[in-house]
């Protein structure tokens, strides 16, 4: 396998079976009622025979919660909500002020020592640890803009000291999931990079061949257009160890347009992470236990605003990812604000140490639903050589080294799995530092 592969392993679709068994017993007091209450009793004595000599040899029939578009029979279904009803009750929690984004977001002000971190057994109990040492050398690169912005926050409202912002998840996004009982995590497929029959395919940048605890980079944000409700448009930087078999460790930010996730085409903030390539632990923003959230003005999964345009304004967001050198957790900070949160160590096991390979990017599904490529588009959709206001790009990249020093790429490499669909060209100049400008149209005439 090409070492800049990520294992992806295909989702074991997994029914599970639901017996329902109810019993009712009726108590008769009236005298008058003495004649019928025999009767009623010598039906009852069948009644329980029957449920105990026969019922139990009748096969049950097992109930597929994978599937958001197949056809259910009413007590199938019931057990389905009954299911996404209990998940729910576990992902979203108690919150103190509910405010409404412009884009029909909901974002719960959760008490921080209430969020879904810890649930964890290990966390069980806990609080947020107090903020880590940041990396020496950081020069204050700010945004295209002055400061980042999420569309919940427009109406100035935020989240008081105490509580974190959380994104509601509700009933339809489950509906919406290809996989209910997979929900907020990927999808296990095997993943080539040097074939693109998996369907999800790259253009990115990369360094390996060192120790590496931490990376940081600008990204430039657009709103790619994705036509299929699951496929996604991604670009994000990868914190990565383990030997890309089943213990492959990552760590991941940026932002991403997925409808399926979501429910509309807005480019979104977001983290992911996993210790087992994808297959039992991790998952999307805050959807399982594990990332721990401390800042109360940042919203993982809500919209981000403002966004770049053709030949208009351009906008990008920051992302430094660092492990604390005093407890060895990872933490995240978004922007030229304050620290988002952190992974806590013990999640994993190679990245307990250190990272082996550091990737910056982008990443679409193409599901080739018409037997052709998908138009599905990377980045602003168009191909690395138009260059700025035109290409998506990424900028300032640099990594942190075991002093916790953030330093610039030595040796950076980029690599584009589908090059007529999706390029990537690489630079470095004094104001930029490292960069490459990325992305692609899809299907086109080279790309059929």
């Amino acid at each position: 396998m090409d070492f800049m592969g990520i294992a992806y392993f295909h989702n074991k679709w997994i029914n599970f079976g639901f017996t329902r068994r109810q019993h009712q017993c009726t108590k008769i007091h009236s005298s008058k009622m003495a004649s019928s209450c025999c009767k009623i009793s010598q039906i009852i004595l069948v009644f329980v025979f029957f449920l105990f000599f026969i019922f139990p040899v009748c096969p049950v029939e097992s109930v597929n919660f994978n599937g958001s578009n197949q056809n259910f029979h009413p007590k199938k279904e019931s057990l389905k909500m009954k299911f996404i009803r209990n998940r729910l009750m576990k992902i979203n929690k108690p919150s103190l002020k509910t405010i409404l984004s412009p884009d029909g977001d909901l974002i719960d002000c959760v008490l921080s020592h209430q969020q879904p971190a810890f649930d964890h057994p290990l966390l069980k109990g806990q609080k947020p640890m107090d903020l880590p040492e940041r990396p020496k050398g950081q020069i204050p690169t700010s945004s295209m803009f002055e400061e980042n912005v999420q569309l919940w926050a427009m109406s100035g409202e935020f989240c008081p000291e105490g509580t974190i912002p959380i994104r509601r998840t509700r009933e339809q996004d489950f509906l919406r999931a290809s996989s209910i009982r997979r929900f907020g995590r990927k999808i296990r497929r095997p993943i080539r990079r040097d074939s693109s029959s998996n369907g999800h395919e790259h253009a990115v940048g990369y360094v390996s061949g060192d120790q590496y605890y931490g990376a940081k980079a600008s990204i430039n944000v657009w709103a790619p257009r994705v036509v299929n409700q699951y496929e996604f448009s991604l670009s994000q930087l990868w914190v990565i160890s383990g030997s890309f078999g089943d213990d492959l460790n990552t760590i991941e930010a940026g932002w991403q347009v997925s409808p399926e996730l979501y429910g509309d085409n807005y480019p979104r903030f977001f983290t992911y992470w996993t210790s087992d390539a994808y297959q039992a632990t991790g998952c999307y923003n805050l959807l399982c236990s594990g990332f721990v959230q401390t800042n109360n003005r940042i919203a993982i999964g809500a919209a981000i605003s403002p966004i770049s345009s053709y030949n208009g304004g351009q906008f990008d967001i920051s992302l430094l990812i660092w492990k604390d050198p005093k407890h060895g957790n990872w933490w995240l900070k978004f922007g030229n604000g304050d620290l988002v949160g952190y992974w806590p160590s013990f999640l994993f096991t190679h990245l307990r140490d250190h990272a082996s390979m550091v990737q910056f990017g982008g990443e679409v599904v193409n599901n080739r639903a018409s037997n052709s490529h998908t138009s599905t588009q990377m980045g602003s959709g168009h191909f690395a050589g138009e260059g700025f206001g035109k290409a998506s790009y990424f900028r300032n990249l640099q990594v942190v080294d075991w002093d916790n020093s953030l330093i610039p790429l030595s040796n950076l490499r980029v690599l584009a799995d589908r090059p007529n669909c999706y390029n990537i060209q690489g630079g470095i100049n004094r104001v930029w530092g490292n960069y490459f400008y990325y992305g692609g149209p899809g299907r086109n005439s080279r790309c059929p």
